[in-house]
């Protein structure tokens, strides 16, 4: 992976926990993740956002869980720590101060 594909990649699991870690129910499913990517100039297809739901739950930062053809993510308290700088991964952006 090139290094502006990795910075792509860090940013969109950045948001991705950031978007659970404000969400109801601190879940959302993929849909909604591409949506609040998106939102954030993110541009990020299905398969790009299944692969970082399922890179994050091997970091014990989500859980995942697939209902039908949809991929719902629910954030972990590791996860809300990485999504509020209060700890730190270096495959993820940390959220500016």
């Amino acid at each position: 992976m090139s290094g502006y594909h990795q910075t792509l990649a860090r940013h969109r699991r950045s948001v991705i926990l950031r978007v659970l870690a404000t969400a109801p129910g601190y879940a959302a499913n993929e849909s909604l993740l591409r949506e609040m990517l998106a939102g954030h100039g993110l541009a990020a297809t299905r398969a790009q956002i299944r692969g970082d739901i399922a890179w994050l739950a091997e970091q014990g930062l989500l859980s995942a869980e697939r209902i039908a053809d949809i991929m719902i993510a629910r954030i972990t308290a590791d996860g809300e720590d990485v999504a509020a700088g209060r700890s730190h991964h270096p495959d993820i952006h940390r959220p500016e101060p």
